[in-house]
């Protein structure tokens, strides 16, 4: 219960930043115009694509953890259907790095295209917004390195463990949520 309160928390939080980003683009409209064209939204799509699968393999994952106490493979590492909890969330992990990494490299192109967090209120909307996000991805692929290792070092896995890999399941899924409303907002909206 402690954990969706939490939750509840982020969610105010991300609620005050998409407040933010409304407020300041109905003051100084025109920077929209012109730094929204500056967004490649095939790359952000296909970044977003990938996030949105990782929700996938991290849901595959909590179900070895919960329906089968599977916290690892039982057979080989090509046969995925063998695969445990363990395994899933290397891929979870994984498909969230290659987020974060794509995230920095549009960072990189967007400075230098002269957006960035000091350039005009865009910037700083739109590096405070995706950054804050990125940080709390950052922060789930810690808790599932946690995940990992708890199952590791659990001589026995069973409720206890299952239940530490739902809550951080709720923890990445939230965090997907928030970003495909990111993505909406910022490179889909006009």
């Amino acid at each position: 219960m402690g954990f969706i309160v939490w939750l509840a928390s982020e969610l105010m939080f991300f609620a005050a930043l998409f407040a933010m980003y409304f407020t300041i683009r109905s003051v100084v409209p025109d920077q929209w115009a012109t730094e929204t064209a500056k967004l490649d939204i095939p790359y952000a799509l296909v970044n977003t694509l990938i996030l949105v699968s990782s929700s996938f393999t991290c849901q595959i994952g909590v179900w070895k953890a919960e329906h089968k106490f599977q916290p690892a493979r039982t057979g080989s590492l090509l046969n995925v259907k063998s695969w445990g909890m363990i395994e899933w969330f290397y891929l979870t992990f994984l498909l969230g790095s290659v987020f974060v990494a794509g995230q920095i490299m549009e960072y990189a192109t967007l400075v230098s295209h002269g957006i960035a967090i000091n350039s005009n209120g865009y910037g700083s909307v739109f590096y405070m917004t995706t950054g804050f996000h990125g940080l709390h991805v950052i922060g789930g692929l810690i808790a599932f390195l946690f995940v990992i290792g708890r199952a590791y070092g659990a001589k026995r896995f069973g409720h206890r463990e299952a239940t530490f890999a739902t809550c951080v399941s709720y923890y990445w899924h939230f965090v997907d949520v928030v970003w495909v409303g990111l993505f909406a907002v910022i490179y889909i909206l006009k």
